[in-house]
């Protein structure tokens, strides 16, 4: 874990629980795209940094869930770097209270402010192509999260965050965390036709061809719209609903599945709802979810 993996020239990651991307500059200067789940990911980062002789530049974070941002503060507090995130994920960053918020629906108890879920605060600023270095690009990798991007390298290396689940993964755990279904369909389908030298996924292995886990995954997300219908046959509320997908799939409730899983479920009936083919009513002062 934690071992530097050289992919092109200039481009490397950093393979830890969300591989975590590094892209050598002028000089020893570098840049990572993102910086691990916590403090101590940080100083085994920083432990690589000061083997190779390199300078922490900036970090450019592809979104705001906490496994990514996690080293943000200690890297930030050790080197001075820069850290920049995308749109609505940098106010994320800013204040990682929010992230847990969001998911819970209100404020969170404390099973849910922890550091798997609850990042530290750090110093970021809003991305921008005007912060990138040279030959960046920035890809919109919307779906997962709010604003989510991925970047491509001067030499043609794709990090594409968490727009993609290992088939291992998707096949264990089976429900990924989705807060737009409709646009994260659309990030897959276009994922799908992108071409690189090498893509880096943060949860699946480096690849010079994604299209058909890009595709897996998308028949994961159909699958699962299926699953929710069906148990929808009966007017149910949304918890009775949770509850047959964690029997069915034979996952384990717990504080953190409840809010990531949950929210998921919330954003399926949403979609589902948005294009026809549930309903939500209301009875006896309770919503119900049924197929039309």
């Amino acid at each position: 874990m934690y071992e530097l993996i050289q992919v092109s020239e200039r481009s490397y990651y950093i393979q830890s629980p969300a591989k975590i991307g590094l892209v050598r500059l002028d000089g020893q200067d570098v840049c990572l795209i993102d910086s691990g789940n916590d403090k101590d990911a940080g100083r085994k980062v920083r432990q690589l940094l000061d083997t190779n002789g390199w300078q922490l530049t900036a970090i450019y974070n592809t979104h705001s869930n906490a496994d990514h941002i996690g080293g943000n503060r200690y890297l930030q507090g050790q080197t001075g770097c820069k850290i920049y995130a995308p749109g609505i994920d940098c106010a994320f960053t800013r204040h990682p209270v929010l992230e847990p918020s969001f998911l819970y629906g209100g404020y969170p108890c404390k099973e849910l402010r922890h550091k798997f879920l609850m990042a530290q605060e750090s110093d970021a600023q809003e991305l921008t192509k005007k912060c990138l270095p040279e030959g960046f690009e920035i890809i919109p990798l919307p779906g997962h999260f709010f604003d989510m991007v991925g970047f491509r390298t001067p030499d043609d290396v794709v990090y594409l965050a968490d727009c993609l689940s290992s088939r291992e993964t998707l096949d264990k755990y089976q429900i990924g965390f989705i807060y737009d279904v409709a646009t994260y369909l659309k990030t897959l389908e276009m994922v799908k036709s992108l071409q690189a030298k090498v893509f880096v996924p943060a949860h699946a292995a480096a690849s010079e061809d994604i299209a058909d886990l890009a595709q897996y995954n998308i028949d994961k997300v159909l699958e699962i719209a299926d699953k929710i219908i069906g148990i929808c046959q009966e007017p149910l509320c949304f918890e009775a609903i949770l509850q047959r997908l964690f029997m069915d799939y034979g996952l384990t409730m717990n504080f953190e599945q409840y809010v990531l899983v949950g929210s998921t479920v919330r954003s399926y009936l949403a979609w589902l709802k948005d294009t026809g083919r549930v309903n939500g009513l209301f009875e006896n002062n309770m919503l119900l979810w049924q197929r039309t």
